[in-house]
Protein backbone atom coordinates (compact mmCIF):
# COMPACT_ATOMS: atom_id res chain seq x y z
CA UNK A 1 0.00 0.00 0.00
CA UNK A 2 1.38 3.40 -0.96
CA UNK A 3 2.26 5.73 1.89
CA UNK A 4 0.67 9.19 1.65
CA UNK A 5 3.53 11.62 1.09
CA UNK A 6 4.47 14.09 3.80
CA UNK A 7 5.99 17.18 2.20
CA UNK A 8 7.48 20.17 4.05
CA UNK A 9 8.27 23.41 2.27
CA UNK A 10 11.34 25.02 3.84
CA UNK A 11 11.30 28.15 1.67
CA UNK A 12 13.77 29.46 -0.85
CA UNK A 13 13.14 26.63 -3.31
CA UNK A 14 13.77 23.81 -0.81
CA UNK A 15 11.36 21.03 0.18
CA UNK A 16 11.63 17.72 2.03
CA UNK A 17 9.71 14.50 1.40
CA UNK A 18 9.38 11.76 4.03
CA UNK A 19 10.25 8.57 2.13
CA UNK A 20 9.56 5.44 4.23
CA UNK A 21 12.21 2.88 5.17
CA UNK A 22 10.53 -0.54 5.45
CA UNK A 23 10.85 -2.38 8.78
CA UNK A 24 13.24 0.16 10.26
CA UNK A 25 12.84 2.12 13.52
CA UNK A 26 14.11 5.27 11.78
CA UNK A 27 10.82 5.30 9.90
CA UNK A 28 11.79 7.42 6.92
CA UNK A 29 14.48 9.30 5.06
CA UNK A 30 14.02 13.02 4.49
CA UNK A 31 14.72 13.36 0.79
CA UNK A 32 15.30 17.02 -0.03
CA UNK A 33 14.35 18.76 -3.25
CA UNK A 34 16.32 21.80 -4.38
CA UNK A 35 15.08 23.99 -7.21
CA UNK A 36 17.73 25.20 -9.69
CA UNK A 37 17.66 27.20 -12.92
CA UNK A 38 18.24 23.98 -14.89
CA UNK A 39 15.60 21.94 -13.10
CA UNK A 40 14.99 20.28 -9.72
CA UNK A 41 17.75 18.35 -7.96
CA UNK A 42 17.35 15.75 -5.21
CA UNK A 43 19.54 15.41 -2.16
CA UNK A 44 19.39 11.60 -1.60
CA UNK A 45 16.61 9.35 -2.92
CA UNK A 46 15.40 6.91 -0.25
CA UNK A 47 15.21 3.13 0.09
CA UNK A 48 14.65 0.89 -2.94
CA UNK A 49 11.13 -0.32 -2.18
CA UNK A 50 7.82 0.00 -4.11
CA UNK A 51 6.09 2.03 -1.38
CA UNK A 52 9.15 4.25 -1.02
CA UNK A 53 9.20 4.87 -4.77
CA UNK A 54 5.50 5.67 -4.87
CA UNK A 55 5.88 8.04 -1.92
CA UNK A 56 8.82 9.81 -3.53
CA UNK A 57 6.97 10.19 -6.83
CA UNK A 58 3.81 11.49 -5.15
CA UNK A 59 5.87 13.83 -2.99
CA UNK A 60 7.53 15.35 -6.03
CA UNK A 61 4.12 15.98 -7.58
CA UNK A 62 3.04 17.67 -4.34
CA UNK A 63 6.11 19.92 -4.69
CA UNK A 64 4.98 20.91 -8.19
CA UNK A 65 7.31 18.70 -10.21
CA UNK A 66 7.75 15.01 -11.17
CA UNK A 67 10.43 12.33 -11.31
CA UNK A 68 10.68 12.84 -15.08
CA UNK A 69 11.65 16.50 -14.51
CA UNK A 70 14.61 15.82 -12.22
CA UNK A 71 17.91 17.29 -13.39
CA UNK A 72 20.26 15.57 -10.95
CA UNK A 73 20.78 13.73 -7.66
CA UNK A 74 23.32 14.59 -4.98
CA UNK A 75 23.97 11.60 -2.71
CA UNK A 76 25.28 12.40 0.78
CA UNK A 77 26.53 8.81 1.22
CA UNK A 78 26.14 5.33 -0.21
CA UNK A 79 23.82 3.70 2.36
CA UNK A 80 20.67 2.17 0.82
CA UNK A 81 18.22 4.49 2.60
CA UNK A 82 19.94 7.39 0.79
CA UNK A 83 21.20 5.94 -2.49
CA UNK A 84 18.74 3.08 -2.98
CA UNK A 85 16.31 4.64 -5.47
CA UNK A 86 18.93 6.48 -7.52
CA UNK A 87 18.96 3.84 -10.25
CA UNK A 88 15.23 4.06 -10.79
CA UNK A 89 15.34 7.88 -10.66
CA UNK A 90 17.97 7.94 -13.40
CA UNK A 91 16.08 5.38 -15.49
CA UNK A 92 12.93 7.52 -15.48
CA UNK A 93 14.48 11.00 -15.65
CA UNK A 94 17.95 10.66 -17.13
CA UNK A 95 19.27 12.66 -14.15
CA UNK A 96 22.97 12.65 -13.34
CA UNK A 97 24.03 11.05 -10.02
CA UNK A 98 26.84 12.61 -7.98
CA UNK A 99 28.72 11.19 -4.98
CA UNK A 100 32.07 11.63 -3.22
CA UNK A 101 34.80 9.45 -4.74
CA UNK A 102 35.34 7.39 -1.57
CA UNK A 103 31.72 6.27 -1.43
CA UNK A 104 31.53 5.83 -5.21
CA UNK A 105 34.37 3.33 -4.76
CA UNK A 106 32.25 1.43 -2.21
CA UNK A 107 29.33 1.32 -4.67
CA UNK A 108 31.54 -0.09 -7.43
CA UNK A 109 33.12 -2.60 -5.07
CA UNK A 110 29.71 -3.77 -3.84
CA UNK A 111 28.57 -4.32 -7.42
CA UNK A 112 31.58 -6.55 -8.04
CA UNK A 113 31.45 -8.38 -4.69
CA UNK A 114 30.23 -11.97 -4.49
CA UNK A 115 27.95 -12.58 -1.47
CA UNK A 116 30.01 -15.66 -0.56
CA UNK A 117 33.17 -13.57 -0.36
CA UNK A 118 31.43 -11.05 1.87
CA UNK A 119 30.06 -13.74 4.22
CA UNK A 120 33.50 -15.35 4.55
CA UNK A 121 35.03 -11.98 5.36
CA UNK A 122 32.33 -11.03 7.86
CA UNK A 123 32.45 -14.37 9.68
CA UNK A 124 36.23 -14.14 9.93
CA UNK A 125 36.09 -10.57 11.27
CA UNK A 126 33.48 -11.47 13.87
CA UNK A 127 35.35 -14.59 14.98
CA UNK A 128 38.50 -12.49 15.45
CA UNK A 129 36.44 -10.04 17.55
CA UNK A 130 35.31 -12.85 19.86
CA UNK A 131 31.79 -13.50 18.54
CA UNK A 132 30.33 -16.75 19.92
CA UNK A 133 29.53 -19.72 17.70
CA UNK A 134 25.78 -19.11 17.92
CA UNK A 135 26.26 -15.70 16.28
CA UNK A 136 28.52 -17.09 13.56
CA UNK A 137 26.31 -20.10 12.79
CA UNK A 138 23.71 -18.28 10.60
CA UNK A 139 26.48 -16.71 8.49
CA UNK A 140 28.21 -20.05 8.00
CA UNK A 141 24.90 -21.79 7.23
CA UNK A 142 24.05 -19.19 4.57
CA UNK A 143 27.52 -19.62 3.08
CA UNK A 144 27.38 -23.41 2.93
CA UNK A 145 23.78 -23.61 1.68
CA UNK A 146 24.48 -21.55 -1.42
CA UNK A 147 21.12 -19.79 -0.91
CA UNK A 148 22.57 -16.41 -0.12
CA UNK A 149 20.80 -13.11 -0.43
CA UNK A 150 22.42 -10.61 -2.74
CA UNK A 151 24.11 -7.67 -1.14
CA UNK A 152 21.84 -4.63 -0.60
CA UNK A 153 21.98 -1.63 -2.87
CA UNK A 154 22.68 -3.41 -6.17
CA UNK A 155 19.87 -1.53 -7.95
CA UNK A 156 21.34 1.83 -6.98
CA UNK A 157 23.02 3.80 -9.76
CA UNK A 158 26.73 3.90 -10.38
CA UNK A 159 27.52 7.60 -9.90
CA UNK A 160 28.48 9.47 -13.07
CA UNK A 161 29.62 12.69 -11.38
CA UNK A 162 32.00 13.31 -8.49
CA UNK A 163 31.22 15.59 -5.58
CA UNK A 164 34.47 17.44 -4.93
CA UNK A 165 34.61 18.98 -1.44
CA UNK A 166 35.31 22.69 -1.28
CA UNK A 167 34.15 23.44 -4.81
CA UNK A 168 30.85 25.10 -5.69
CA UNK A 169 28.66 22.46 -7.30
CA UNK A 170 27.45 23.03 -10.85
CA UNK A 171 23.90 24.04 -9.94
CA UNK A 172 22.64 26.99 -11.94
CA UNK A 173 21.33 29.79 -9.77
CA UNK A 174 22.40 28.22 -6.44
CA UNK A 175 25.47 28.41 -4.20
CA UNK A 176 25.94 24.88 -2.89
CA UNK A 177 29.29 23.64 -1.64
CA UNK A 178 30.23 20.16 -0.39
CA UNK A 179 32.01 19.58 2.91
CA UNK A 180 33.71 16.20 3.32
CA UNK A 181 32.55 14.70 6.62
CA UNK A 182 33.90 11.12 6.87
CA UNK A 183 32.97 8.98 9.85
CA UNK A 184 29.56 7.46 9.15
CA UNK A 185 30.96 6.40 5.77
CA UNK A 186 34.35 7.18 4.22
CA UNK A 187 32.85 9.53 1.63
CA UNK A 188 29.98 11.15 3.52
CA UNK A 189 29.40 14.78 2.55
CA UNK A 190 27.32 17.59 3.96
CA UNK A 191 26.06 20.16 1.47
CA UNK A 192 26.23 23.82 2.46
CA UNK A 193 23.63 26.05 0.83
CA UNK A 194 25.56 29.30 1.21
CA UNK A 195 22.62 31.62 0.67
CA UNK A 196 20.64 33.91 2.95
CA UNK A 197 18.05 32.03 4.96
CA UNK A 198 14.58 32.60 3.47
CA UNK A 199 13.26 33.95 6.80
CA UNK A 200 16.33 36.11 7.40
CA UNK A 201 17.50 33.90 10.28
CA UNK A 202 21.09 34.84 11.23
CA UNK A 203 23.84 32.42 10.29
CA UNK A 204 25.61 31.10 7.22
CA UNK A 205 22.79 29.64 5.18
CA UNK A 206 21.53 26.07 5.49
CA UNK A 207 23.15 22.65 5.67
CA UNK A 208 21.93 19.38 4.16
CA UNK A 209 23.62 17.23 6.80
CA UNK A 210 22.75 13.69 5.66
CA UNK A 211 23.40 11.38 8.61
CA UNK A 212 26.39 13.34 9.92
CA UNK A 213 24.44 15.70 12.17
CA UNK A 214 21.00 14.63 13.41
CA UNK A 215 18.93 16.44 16.05
CA UNK A 216 18.19 13.60 18.46
CA UNK A 217 20.20 10.49 17.57
CA UNK A 218 23.86 9.69 16.98
CA UNK A 219 24.86 8.12 13.66
CA UNK A 220 26.49 4.72 13.58
CA UNK A 221 30.29 5.00 13.52
CA UNK A 222 31.80 1.63 12.67
CA UNK A 223 34.75 0.29 10.72
CA UNK A 224 34.81 0.83 6.96
CA UNK A 225 34.71 -2.82 5.89
CA UNK A 226 36.64 -3.80 2.74
CA UNK A 227 37.05 -7.53 2.07
CA UNK A 228 39.63 -6.78 -0.61
CA UNK A 229 41.94 -4.74 1.62
CA UNK A 230 44.73 -7.31 1.84
CA UNK A 231 46.89 -4.94 3.90
CA UNK A 232 44.12 -4.57 6.53
CA UNK A 233 44.65 -0.83 6.65
CA UNK A 234 44.28 0.55 10.17
CA UNK A 235 41.72 3.34 10.13
CA UNK A 236 40.18 5.60 12.77
CA UNK A 237 36.59 6.36 11.66
CA UNK A 238 35.59 7.78 15.04
CA UNK A 239 38.51 10.20 14.89
CA UNK A 240 37.42 11.12 11.36
CA UNK A 241 33.89 11.74 12.60
CA UNK A 242 34.92 13.90 15.56
CA UNK A 243 37.17 16.02 13.33
CA UNK A 244 34.30 16.38 10.83
CA UNK A 245 31.94 17.48 13.60
CA UNK A 246 34.33 20.24 14.59
CA UNK A 247 34.40 21.52 11.00
CA UNK A 248 30.62 21.61 10.79
CA UNK A 249 30.33 23.30 14.18
CA UNK A 250 32.61 26.13 13.06
CA UNK A 251 30.48 26.73 9.97
CA UNK A 252 27.74 28.48 11.95
CA UNK A 253 24.77 27.69 9.72
CA UNK A 254 21.33 29.17 10.39
CA UNK A 255 19.52 25.85 9.98
CA UNK A 256 20.29 22.17 9.52
CA UNK A 257 18.22 20.01 7.16
CA UNK A 258 19.12 16.41 8.14
CA UNK A 259 18.15 13.16 6.42
CA UNK A 260 16.23 11.86 9.45
CA UNK A 261 13.96 13.28 12.14
CA UNK A 262 13.45 17.03 11.56
CA UNK A 263 15.10 20.34 10.68
CA UNK A 264 16.74 22.23 13.54
CA UNK A 265 18.79 25.29 14.45
CA UNK A 266 21.79 25.84 16.75
CA UNK A 267 24.09 23.37 15.06
CA UNK A 268 26.98 24.29 17.35
CA UNK A 269 25.06 23.19 20.45
CA UNK A 270 24.23 19.86 18.83
CA UNK A 271 27.85 19.38 17.80
CA UNK A 272 28.93 19.97 21.41
CA UNK A 273 26.39 17.40 22.63
CA UNK A 274 27.77 14.79 20.25
CA UNK A 275 31.38 15.54 21.14
CA UNK A 276 30.52 15.22 24.85
CA UNK A 277 28.63 11.97 24.16
CA UNK A 278 31.60 10.32 22.48
CA UNK A 279 34.05 11.62 25.08
CA UNK A 280 31.92 10.05 27.83
CA UNK A 281 31.62 6.82 25.85
CA UNK A 282 35.39 6.59 25.40
CA UNK A 283 35.92 7.28 29.09
CA UNK A 284 33.44 4.55 30.10
CA UNK A 285 34.98 2.16 27.61
CA UNK A 286 38.47 2.68 29.01
CA UNK A 287 37.18 1.89 32.50
CA UNK A 288 35.79 -1.40 31.18
CA UNK A 289 39.27 -2.27 29.91
CA UNK A 290 40.79 -2.52 33.37
CA UNK A 291 40.85 -6.23 32.47
CA UNK A 292 41.38 -7.46 28.87
CA UNK A 293 38.21 -7.80 26.81
CA UNK A 294 37.39 -8.75 23.23
CA UNK A 295 35.38 -6.32 21.07
CA UNK A 296 32.38 -8.64 21.41
CA UNK A 297 32.55 -8.53 25.22
CA UNK A 298 32.96 -4.77 25.08
CA UNK A 299 29.87 -4.45 22.86
CA UNK A 300 27.86 -6.54 25.32
CA UNK A 301 28.73 -4.06 28.09
CA UNK A 302 28.27 -0.82 26.16
CA UNK A 303 25.07 1.21 26.47
CA UNK A 304 22.70 0.83 23.51
CA UNK A 305 19.11 1.86 22.88
CA UNK A 306 17.93 -1.47 24.28
CA UNK A 307 19.36 -4.35 26.36
CA UNK A 308 21.87 -6.58 24.57
CA UNK A 309 19.56 -9.61 24.81
CA UNK A 310 16.94 -7.70 22.78
CA UNK A 311 19.29 -6.61 19.99
CA UNK A 312 18.75 -8.69 16.82
CA UNK A 313 21.50 -10.58 15.03
CA UNK A 314 22.32 -8.01 12.34
CA UNK A 315 22.29 -5.12 14.79
CA UNK A 316 24.72 -6.97 17.06
CA UNK A 317 27.14 -7.19 14.15
CA UNK A 318 26.83 -3.43 13.68
CA UNK A 319 27.28 -2.86 17.42
CA UNK A 320 30.55 -4.83 17.44
CA UNK A 321 31.82 -2.71 14.53
CA UNK A 322 31.00 0.43 16.51
CA UNK A 323 32.76 -0.96 19.58
CA UNK A 324 35.84 -1.63 17.46
CA UNK A 325 35.77 1.93 16.11
CA UNK A 326 35.84 3.25 19.67
CA UNK A 327 38.64 0.84 20.60
CA UNK A 328 40.67 2.04 17.60
CA UNK A 329 40.23 5.59 18.84
CA UNK A 330 41.47 4.70 22.33
CA UNK A 331 44.52 2.98 20.85
CA UNK A 332 45.32 6.01 18.70
CA UNK A 333 45.04 8.26 21.76
CA UNK A 334 47.46 6.00 23.65
CA UNK A 335 44.80 5.01 26.20
CA UNK A 336 44.46 1.34 25.23
CA UNK A 337 46.39 -1.39 23.44
CA UNK A 338 45.93 -4.79 21.87
CA UNK A 339 47.01 -7.62 24.16
CA UNK A 340 49.96 -9.21 22.30
CA UNK A 341 49.21 -12.70 21.01
CA UNK A 342 45.54 -12.64 22.07
CA UNK A 343 43.18 -14.77 19.97
CA UNK A 344 40.47 -13.68 19.62
CA UNK A 345 41.93 -10.22 19.86
CA UNK A 346 41.61 -8.51 23.24
CA UNK A 347 42.22 -4.92 24.34
CA UNK A 348 43.32 -3.47 27.67
CA UNK A 349 43.70 0.02 29.11
CA UNK A 350 47.16 1.57 29.43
Amino acid sequence: MTTEPTVIEHGGGVWSIKVPIPDNPLGHTLVHLLDTDRGPVLVDTGWDDPDSWDTLAAGLVACGTAVEDLHGVLVTHHHPDHHGLSGRVREVSGAWIAMHAADAHVVRRTRAQQPARWLDYLAGKLAAAGAPDEHLAPLRAARSSGRMRTLPGLNAALPDREIVPGELLDLAGRRLRAIWTPGHTPGHVCLHLDEEHPTGRPGRGRLFSGDHLLPGITPHIGLYEDPDDAAATVIDPLGDYLDSLERIGRLGVAEVLPAHQYAFTDSRARVEELLDHHEARLRDLRELLSAPLTPWRIAERMEWNRPWDEIPHGSRTIAVSEAEAHLRRLVKLGLAEVVPGSEPVSYRAV
